[in-house]
């Protein structure tokens, strides 16, 4: 079946038996394709009757359908023409993980953060757009304050062709907390047509009653209350007067159908609740308690198991943090839906109580973290650099403006390959260091990642560390002594080039230096350990070079290497400056040496480049 679907309209004349048969085919075929490629594998699992019965009931493109988070998008994009390319699933060159309005006229938003769909959604409805736009958003994306916004202005403009479906499948990463995820509860069945029709009925009838005090409608309106409160509670949508369907389930086309086809006739915005199971259909992600199979490298399909275990310097950092709280009864762990992801696993099985998932709510995270530190605490966020950008304002007058001991454990810092432009961690080496009171490390190996969350443990003011996405190659005797702040590491010297590196880019620095080296260039490394404060001697370690390369795996524009140029114009030092890091566009997704290799941050890369500067 699936290979005779090229397009949505292919969807119309299907049986439900046929429907039934093409469900099946797309579960194999995502199994089959991303145990090679990896991905997300359980959220795209769980959305296929439901992205077939959206396509049978919206006209695509015409009318916009706009995926929050887009990760669970890869039903639609086999329905629309896609199949052939899965194979190259967030490789390089190959087929985007999220939506990419530059593969499909299908796509319109390169929505991979989350809680942003319904304000997409409502900017399209509101530019006179005359098709339909359904936004799809899941219960974990529904708990994050954009969203409110987005919904608490629906609730004014009341736009007649916007759709809302809430896809509850009580989890994000994680199980969905908070009590937004109370919604999962509740049954209503507000645009029911019965429904509808007696509150006509009921009107009616009140409009022939003798009224002293308040009109015929108002009676009415007072009466359909008091039912409506008898027969069920109240939801934020009753409060802001949406219409709201559910819970419907989201594996049965039919009613799916049938639910969306009445939302259409009401002409108003409308909610529609449905219930569908993350990972249906296959066993082994029905039955991971941690996080359902959410994001999968390469896996065996018959049990579900990783085919290479890699330690990752998430882990590293978890069993540092989990340590260095096990002697630090203040130290306290907050995580925004990312507990496991993070790094916070193995703090919150040994301290459960001083572990606390915020839901997708990173502004409320940081915030919460500074009153915990205000409280006499030592919080440490846990969180992905990509997503903490989204509390940029909190962390400056939040934290730091209060210079309050709050600790940033930053992962998936730099290039982290195949989730692609929204999700590399390039931004946070500028933003941070522009911060007052805010200490920046980059460490660059294990080692040094668990020695600086000892120093930050025991720093009294805030404190980011951010790390890459990658492998560790072993774990460090845990603890490691704690390093200054402040001071860097000369690794070796040379005459004619200094390179001064940080984070993953110390690696490629050393390499590098070697190279050069049997090229007749005699080069220095130094790694820099700290973005700020950067350590003082960098200035007299400078000075004798004929040409100073700065390395840095962010974007150059205000990061590491003009922070660099900084400190030496202070100090009067004008010298050759070679700036090497992420230059002034969004990177492609595709594995992360090959993002380096395409904007020049490889090590053959970097000594070309030097030796051009040179020549």
């Amino acid at each position: 079946m699936l290979d005779s679907i090229s397009q949505p309209s292919d969807l119309q004349n299907l049986t439900a038996d046929q429907l039934d048969e093409l469900c099946e085919e797309i579960r194999a075929f995502i199994l089959e394709k991303v145990s090679k490629t990896g991905g997300h594998l359980s959220p795209n699992l769980g959305v296929v009757e439901l992205t077939i019965a959206l396509h049978r009931v919206f006209d695509s493109p015409r009318d916009r359908l706009i995926w929050d988070v887009g990760h669970q998008a890869y039903v639609h994009k086999l329905l629309t023409g896609r199949a052939d390319r899965f194979d190259t699933l967030r490789h390089t060159g190959g087929l985007s993980g999220y939506p990419s309005p530059e593969e499909s006229e299908h796509d319109f938003v390169e929505n991979s953060h989350a809680s942003t769909s319904l304000s997409y959604a409502l900017g399209h409805a509101l530019a006179d757009y005359d098709g339909w736009t359904v936004a799809i958003i899941g219960d974990g994306a529904f708990t994050g304050g954009m969203a409110h916004e987005a919904l608490n202005h629906i609730a004014v403009t009341r736009p007649e062709r916007l759709i809302i479906v809430l896809n509850d499948n009580g989890r994000s990463y994680a199980p969905t907390v908070g009590g937004l995820a109370a919604l999962a509860n509740l049954a209503h069945y507000r645009i029911d047509p019965r429904y509808e029709k007696a509150k006509r009925i009921i009107s009616k009838m009140l409009r022939g009653l003798p009224l002293v005090g308040e009109t015929a409608d108002e009676m009415a309106g007072r009466v359909k209350e008091a039912v409506k409160q008898i027969l069920e509670p109240s939801t934020v949508f009753d409060a802001l007067n949406l219409k709201y369907t559910g819970r419907i389930d989201g594996h049965n086309i039919a009613l799916l159908e049938e639910t969306l086809e009445a939302a259409k006739t009401l002409g108003e915005p409308v909610v529609v609740h449905v219930v569908t199971e993350k990972g249906n259909g296959y066993q082994p992600a029905i039955e991971d308690e941690e996080e359902k199979l959410h994001g999968v490298g390469s896996f065996d399909i018959e049990t579900g198991k990783a085919l290479k275990a890699e330690l990752k310097l998430t882990d590293v950092a978890g069993r540092a943090l989990a340590d260095a709280a096990a002697r630090r009864p203040e130290m306290m762990g907050v995580s925004a839906a990312m507990i496991s992801s993070a790094g916070l696993k193995q703090m919150a099985e040994q301290f459960p109580d001083r572990v606390i998932d915020t839901g997708i709510a990173e502004q409320h995270a940081v915030t919460l973290a500074a009153g915990m530190a205000m409280a006499g605490k030592k919080p440490v966020v846990a969180v992905y650099s990509a997503f903490l950008q989204r509390a940029f304002d909190q962390i400056i007058a939040d934290v730091a403006l209060h210079d309050l001991p709050v600790i940033f454990l930053i992962d998936r810092a730099g290039v982290t390959g195949p989730d692609g432009p929204s999700h590399h961690g390039v931004f946070d080496i500028s933003y941070l260091r522009m911060i007052p009171n805010l200490v920046v490390g980059a460490p660059a190996d294990a080692t040094e990642l668990c020695a600086m969350i000892e120093t930050a443990a025991d720093h009294d003011g805030p404190i980011a560390i951010r790390y890459p996405k990658g492998g560790a190659v072993s774990v460090p005797s845990i603890p490691v002594e704690p390093l200054t702040i402040g001071e860097a590491e000369r690794l070796s010297e040379g005459d004619e080039v200094l390179l001064i590196a940080v984070g993953r880019m110390v690696e490629i620095a050393e390499k590098a230096a070697v190279d050069l080296g049997e090229k007749g260039v005699s080069a220095g490394v130094v790694n820099a350990r700290w973005v700020k404060p950067l350590d003082p001697r960098i200035v007299e370690w400078a000075v004798p070079a004929g040409h100073v390369v700065t390395l840095e795996d962010g974007v150059i524009a205000g990061g590491f290497g003009a922070a660099v140029m900084e400190m030496l114009s202070d100090a009067g030092v004008t010298k050759a400056i070679t700036c090497i890091g992420v230059p002034d566009h969004f990177l492609p997704f595709g594995a992360a040496s090959d993002v380096l290799e395409s904007v020049g941050m490889d090590t053959d890369s970097v000594v070309e480049r030097i030796l051009v500067a040179l020549s």
